[in-house]
């Protein structure tokens, strides 16, 4: 299992579609980058990226809103 480098908070509006943020994130620096990938966050409230280890959450009283 890889080791968890960092954790980020994001809010629901930072959620993109079916409930998923992309790593690497506009926070990283170019160096770290890693192919794109959709990291699902609408399940058990958060997930991680398979190549960098970075954890995605929602913040504390976010909530997203189910899709029809």
């Amino acid at each position: 299992m890889s080791e968890v480098k960092s954790v980020v908070e994001v809010l629901a509006k930072d959620v993109q579609g079916p409930g998923v943020v992309a790593c690497p994130n506009p926070a990283m620096p170019l160096w770290s980058n890693h192919p794109r990938v959709f990291v699902d966050v609408s399940h058990e409230g958060g997930g991680k990226c398979p190549y960098c280890g970075t954890v995605y959450r929602l913040k504390d009283g976010e909530h997203l809103h189910a899709a029809h």
